[in-house]
This record gives structure tokens, sequence and C-alpha cells, in this order.
């Protein structure tokens, strides 16, 4: 701290010289930034203010008059203070100086006896250079200490918790919804620091520098980056070394606000690169082009990937359709947020599970991962754990309807991700050739109508499968149009019941009698309905190859109609 002008007059130099307060009591703490020694009138021109002037008053005692202009032009110039030295009989200044102190806002002082001016010069220069040299060995110490932390990457609470302690005050962190990320108390219970703190925080403004604000005054700085600010760090409860030093506190408070926002940029920009790293090593691995397997188990163990006796090739997409409901984001932009947020979930996680991964985005909407094992028993336990991640957190993995269940398909929540996995592999290249399988999988589950699985195997998605990747082929359309002409005619007209009936046989299997003992209609009635099925589409039902024939055209059929 600046010594004051009251600190100043304790001096021992000027103690002995007997001085006397004539006005402007009430700026008697106002901090000296300088001394200057002047014998001319006209010096507020030459003062930038905070200084303590010092005269013989000689030109006063010629123009004792003037000492109310010469009091108002050292106010008008901001000087800290006034000391006069009035030796001798000069009963003409000093009474001139007492009138015009009484209404002076600085303080106004007189001293009855010689005063060596340079000695006092002297010795309150060293205490402000002295002053001057703590505060900078403070900021370096400052600067020092949030820098370790910038380095170290450390996590929020840390940082908050060293701006707390060098500010000597409580230090809160918060968002822009006004909560509380991370907080230090300095000598309050936490139920006063945070009682009712959304309130009390929505009625402080937003100051546009680190400042004092709202009705509680408190200190805040902006945490971000320029017009990506996401938070504020707040000094809500004010202590005496806080109040003592304020501008110390609002360089800690600003420092702390910048370590804050280069870590959580520092940590984006890690995750990002490892991210771009392990994208560009699997699709390095999904087309080796001579790449051997030693090498490439080099390249994924440098990228955390444990050398493992199984690799399993999984697939992450986003649902074309779930249950017949588009979930796909229309801004590609938030697709890839998605994705990095089912990254950043995935590898969350793999951490409390066996095994290991390489992940990264293979294409606009589809996560590909190369899941590393140390033993066959732990895939299925794993992929529920991935399963639960992709679904996000609070839901569970398994809360959709399986296949047997007998809840109604939809009931349930359509999952965010579908997630298909190839077979498993003893290397790592064919893990990794793998991908494109599990990927088919994984597009072809998204045309299920059933409720969904934690994920899907091949053997899941079947001839459904292959009829959901070529739905858009012409000639798949044009068979499934020449297949079932008459039929899809008649629903037109409203005759939709043929369509429904076929479904049905084809189901049972061609088991007309199985048909009939189920109820849905007399035998003698179904019978006829048949015929007349037949004769719309001029087919023999009984024949294998017609019926094999129909059921890839209806299921074709419906896939395109999802």
């Amino acid at each position: 701290m600046l010594p004051t002008v009251s600190a100043i007059l304790e001096l021992p130099v000027l103690r002995a010289a007997s001085p006397r307060l004539l006005g402007g009591a009430a700026g008697i703490d106002a901090p000296v930034r300088w001394v200057h020694v002047s014998e001319i009138l006209d010096v507020g021109n030459l003062l930038s203010g905070g200084e303590l002037v010092l005269t013989t008053g000689l030109e006063l005692e010629k123009s004792p008059e003037e000492s109310a202009s010469f009091i108002r032009s050292l106010e008008s110039a901001g000087a800290a203070g006034l000391i006069v030295e009035l030796v001798g009989q000069r009963q003409r200044s000093r009474t001139a100086l007492e009138k015009a102190a009484r209404t002076a806002t600085l303080p106004v002082v007189v001293v009855e006896h010689r005063v060596r001016f340079v000695q006092v010069t002297e010795i309150v220069h060293r205490m402000i250079v002295a002053e001057q040299l703590e505060r900078v060995e403070r900021a370096r110490d400052v600067h020092e200490a949030f820098t370790v932390l910038s380095l170290e990457s450390a996590d929020t609470q840390r940082v908050v918790e060293q701006a707390a302690t060098m500010i000597g005050a409580s230090v809160v962190l918060e968002d822009l919804s006004h909560l509380v990320l991370a907080y230090a108390g300095q000598h309050v219970s936490t139920t006063e620091l945070l009682g009712d703190w959304e309130r009390r925080s929505r009625t402080t403004p937003f100051p546009a520098h680190t400042a004092r604000s709202g009705p509680e005054r408190w200190l805040q700085a902006a945490v971000g980056v320029r017009q990506q600010v996401w938070g504020r760090l707040v000094v809500p409860t004010p202590s005496a070394a806080f109040d003592a030093d304020e501008d110390m506190a609002i360089m800690v408070l600003e420092r702390a606000a910048q370590t804050l926002a280069i870590n959580r940029l520092a940590d984006r920009d890690q995750r990002e690169l490892s991210h771009h790293a392990q994208a560009g090593l699997l699709n390095a691995l999904r087309q080796p082009r001579g790449l051997s397997e030693a090498e490439a188990l080099a390249r994924a163990g440098s990228l955390g990937l444990k050398r493992s006796p199984y690799y399993v090739p999984v697939v992450f997409r986003t649902a074309l359709q779930a249950w017949g409901s588009p979930v796909l984001p229309a801004d590609p932009f938030a697709g890839q947020q998605d994705e990095r947020e089912l990254l950043e979930r995935l590898a969350k996680a793999l951490k409390s599970s066996a095994g290991t991964a390489l992940a990264a985005s293979i294409q606009s909407g589809s996560v590909g991962m190369i899941l590393a094992l140390p033993a066959r028993q732990q895939e299925e336990a794993t992929l529920q754990i991935l399963a639960g991640a992709a679904a996000g957190p609070g839901v569970d993995a398994n809360s959709t309807a399986q296949p047997n269940s007998t809840a109604q398909p939809h009931s349930a929540v359509p999952p965010a991700w579908i997630i298909g996995v190839g077979r498993m592999k003893a290397t790592l290249l064919e893990a990794a050739a793998g991908i494109d399988e599990a990927a088919h999988v994984a597009e072809s589950a998204a045309t299920l109508r059933e409720a969904g699985k934690p994920y899907y195997r091949a053997t899941d998605v079947r001839l459904r499968g292959l009829l959901a990747l070529l739905r858009k082929d012409p000639r798949v359309q044009q068979f499934v149009e020449s297949e079932l002409s008459a039929v899809l005619q008649a629903e037109a007209e409203g005759k939709g019941e043929y369509l429904e009936l076929l479904g049905l046989y084809l189901g049972s299997g061609g088991n007309k009698a199985a048909m009939a003992r189920s109820g849905y209609l007399s035998r003698p009635t179904l019978y006829a309905r048949l015929a007349k099925l037949e004769e719309l589409l001029a087919v023999d039902l009984d024949d294998a190859e017609s019926r094999t024939s129909l059921h890839v055209a209806l299921l074709a059929h419906l896939i395109r109609g999802q």
C-alpha cells in the first residue's frame, strides 16, 4: 500500500516539527504517490495527482489573500495534501491559511519548526519505491503461481482455491446460468457463502470490466476469451485484507480468470488433437497399404490401445429412423458436436472397463471404434458399458424394449445412437477391416421397426438389413412394384385388407390351417379371400418360390415405407 498523509505525519522528522492539521481531515488517509517541493503558487499545472506538496510558504507571506486560490488549485490537480512550514512571526500567512483550510477537501498542515524537506522527500520516496517493489514482487508471485497452474492444466477447483488464498477472501466461479462450478471459502461457512446464490447472482449485473457491482458490491471478473465468455469469478464476501488492497485482488482475480480460460481451451485442444490422431490412424488401419500388424500395434499403442488377444469392430451411427421418427440433426455442426460429445462419453466409460479402444468419426453421423479386450468373456459386459455411455447420462442402455419383450415397441424411447458390432478378430488389422461390416449392421438396424436392442450384430439384421441397404435401388423398387402391384392398387382403392392378409399368410409360412385356427377368419372366409388374393397376384401361393419372392418384395416395401 502507498503511504498515506496520516502515516507521513507520524514520521519522526515531521513529528519533531509539531505538525498541526488546519483542515481537510476527511482526506487524511489519502495515499501519497509522490512528494513535490515547490515555492511557487501556480503549481497545479505541474501535478498529475496524488502528490504531497511541501512549501515554506514564502510566496503566501507576500500575498496571503491567495491562500484560498492556491489550495483550490491543488485540489483541482488531485494533490494528496499540503504541508506549509511557518517558522517565526508569520501571523498573516497563518491566519489566511486557517481561513482557507476550513473549506478545503485536502489535508492542510502547518509545521511550527524548521523541517529538512530533502529528508522528508528521501524517506517518503523510499517508502513509495519499497511499496512499488513489493507490488512488483507480489505481481511476479501471482504470475508465477498461475503460470504453473496453466502449465499443469490444473483443474478448476485448484485455480479457484489459489485465487482465494492470494486474495484472502472467498472466491466463487459460476457459469452463465448462475450455477456454481467451483468455490473456495475463506473464514465463512458454505451456507453463508452460497445461500440463495442464484437470486443474489441474478441481481448482480455483469460489468464490462473487472469491478464491483450489485447490491452486495461483488468484485467480479469475466472468464472466457473475447466474445466467448462462459462464466465469471466473484468475490462475494470481501475481507480486511481484500479491502486494504483491492488493486491486488483485481489483478489476482483477472489472472485466475485467464488461467481458467486457457486451461479450458488447452483441454479442448488436447481432446481435439487426440481425436484427430485417432481418426487418422483408424483410416490408415482400414486401408493399410503395406502397413504391417507390428507397425499398426505400435502406432495404436502410442494412442492408448493396449495390445490384446481380441479386437472387436464397433460403429455408432446416428439413428436414421427410430420407429419411424427421424432423429438426424438438421444442422451439420450440431452433428459434429454430438459426435465429439459421444467420443468423450465413450472415453470416460472405457476407464471403468477392462478394454481400451481407438475411436473416431469415420463419416458424418458415424463413429467407428476398435475395441481391444484381454478376454473373450469380457465382450458383452464392455459392450453394455459402451451402450450405456452412448445412451447418455441418466439413460439405461437396456431401457428400450427387447425384441422378445412384451412391451409395446412405441412405448420405448428411440435411441440417439444405433450400435453395430462386427465379428471379434485376433488381429488389429482384421478388426479394422471389420469396421465396414459393423457400419452395415448399424445402418441396417436403424431401419428396424421393433424395439431397439443396446447393440446389434449381423445375426440381428439378416435379410432385412440387406434390403434396408438396397431400398433406394431402382431395381429393387421395380421388383417390389412388379410383385405387389395388384395388392398395392387394391390398397390405393381402399382395399388394404389384401396387403395385410398377404403379410399374415407369408408370416405363417403359408400354413392356411394355422391361420384359421388363430381365429383371424373363419375357414371358408379365409380360403375365399386367399383365392381372391391369388387371383389378384396371378401366382400360386402354394408355390414355395412364389412365397419367397413375395416375402422379399413385401419386406422391401415395408422398409421403403418407414
